[in-house]
């Protein structure tokens, strides 16, 4: 394990995503670039940045969205890491192979090399997030990787609900956990569930962070988007960084594209852990019930 810095500046990145993906990139780069003129030295982007979300439909023509990994993207921000001295977190549309396709972020090292991949395990089918349709589920499992003197997990959108896979990326030393996001509302629920969605969705993050000791960053992202036609789905945005007692340190607002940097301590996380000894009083020999569906 490389030697872990004292502090570290991150970066979040929240934009507004349309059709062109040209578009979409540049975008990208140009929050990549404010956030390290700003002093961050790792930055995150939201799920998918490349393209509208298409996963509100089933339809095979996005399928042409896909590509490899490496690929077109890891040449141009791992050119883009190297050139700014910083840590770049990516979340694409992977083509394995035909038929075989994941959601996967990658992780760049400051110098543009490419350090790992994570795919999403934990994939949806609900109503606007077809995601079963596209993305077979991940099978790279849990990881952490030593990105610019921090301990790094990242895990995508949907996996942001269970606390197995937030515990499972904590146990391999994450000191921070990545949530690169792509979550909203539909526009005639809001009304009336809107304000408990967005709270729950926080709350059970800011939960993580505190049963894990570790940061949480979530870039999500902002804008509606109705690719097919119909309601679409308003992205409710609220990019946000908490620290490991569930603080929020920045977050972004519900409908501007935004760029967030904040310096977090490492050794916060040690002090967190070794005061709120969750990982010392686990009770490893009693959890083997964890890997059933269900207790009858």
């Amino acid at each position: 394990m490389a030697e872990h810095a004292e502090s570290i500046s991150i970066g979040l990145v929240q934009n507004r995503c349309g059709s062109n993906v040209a578009e979409n990139l540049d975008a990208a780069e140009r929050g990549i670039r404010e956030a390290a003129v700003r002093g961050a030295k790792l930055v995150c982007l939201q799920e998918l940045f490349a393209s509208v979300y298409f996963c509100q439909s089933e339809d095979h023509k996005y399928f042409a969205l896909a590509e490899t990994i490496p690929g077109p993207s890891t040449e141009r921000f791992g050119n883009l890491a190297r050139e700014l001295g910083v840590g770049i977190i990516l979340s694409l549309f992977e083509r394995r192979a035909a038929g075989l396709y994941h959601n996967t972020a990658v992780i760049l090292g400051p110098d543009g090399a490419l350090l790992g991949k994570y795919r999403k395990m934990h994939i949806p089918d609900d109503p606007l997030f077809y995601e079963k349709f596209y993305f077979t589920p991940g099978d790279l499992g849990f990881q952490a990787w030593d990105v610019c003197g921090v301990r790094v997990g990242v895990c995508v959108c949907w996996d942001q609900w269970f606390p197995e896979a937030a515990r499972l990326t904590a146990l391999r030393g994450a000191q921070i956990l990545f949530y690169p996001t792509a979550i909203g509302w539909h526009p005639s629920e809001k009304a009336v569930y809107g304000k408990t969605h967005h709270s729950s969705w926080e709350t059970i993050q800011r939960a993580h962070a505190i049963a894990n000791g570790c940061y949480v960053a979530v870039p999500n992202r902002v804008g509606h988007e109705a690719p097919d036609g119909g309601d679409g789905i308003e992205f409710w945005g609220q990019s946000f960084l908490c620290n490991p007692s569930g603080e929020i340190l920045a977050r972004a607002g519900d409908s501007e594209e935004t760029v967030l940097v904040a310096e977090i301590s490492l050794q916060t996380v040690e002090t967190q852990r070794t005061h709120w000894p969750f990982l010392r009083d686990r009770r490893i020999d009693a959890y083997g019930d964890i890997a059933c569906r269900l207790i009858d």
